[in-house]
């Protein structure tokens, strides 16, 4: 578990080495250090992925409570956007308001790709939790190397917390 120090250092060598002002008020991806519940959130996306077509899988919480989740079904529905977040995000919304997820997080197993990110800012979301990050994935499966961070930053009209790296390993492991 890296503590707070440990991050603020961390997110401040980044910075210098990939030239990004982290504390800038230009940036719009937010860097956060884990919450004291997101393993407990994100071994319940591990259990949606292990449920998919291709091991991603999501979880949207809102007020300490798992309120819609989904896995990937893109062969199964022959929809090439249904990603486990796509998913989830459909799921909430046929059953809450979509305003409703201002404050809500979203648990997902994978570093969110451009159009899940593209979405998960489009839908207003206050913050991302992903396990395993866009670089380790490109590891085991094809990937568009762009990260949620970037995306982010490209979005003005809108602030999110990022958070990455929880149970990554575990989510490795489901791509076998």
């Amino acid at each position: 578990m890296i503590n707070r120090r440990s991050f603020v250092g961390l997110a401040i060598g980044f910075s210098l080495v990939s030239g990004i002002n982290t504390t800038s008020v230009q940036a719009e991806a937010i860097l956060m250090a884990a919450h004291r519940t997101d393993e407990s959130f994100m071994r319940q996306a591990l259990e949606e992925a292990r449920r998919g077509d291709f091991p991603f899988g999501a979880v949207i919480v809102c007020d300490g409570k798992v309120m819609a989740s989904g896995h990937n079904v893109g062969i199964r529905k022959n929809d090439p956007t249904a990603h486990g977040e796509i998913t989830a995000i459909r799921n909430f919304i046929s059953k809450y308001p979509s305003n409703n997820l201002k404050q809500a997080t979203i648990y997902t197993t994978g570093e969110p790709c451009p159009m899940c990110m593209g979405a998960i800012i489009w839908s207003g979301f206050k913050r991302v939790v992903y396990a395993a990050s866009i670089k380790e994935l490109s590891s085991r499966i094809g990937q568009i190397m762009i990260t949620s961070h970037t995306i982010a930053d490209a979005a003005p009209e809108s602030k999110i917390e990022i958070t990455g790296g929880i149970l990554a390993s575990e989510a490795l492991e489901l791509f076998k």
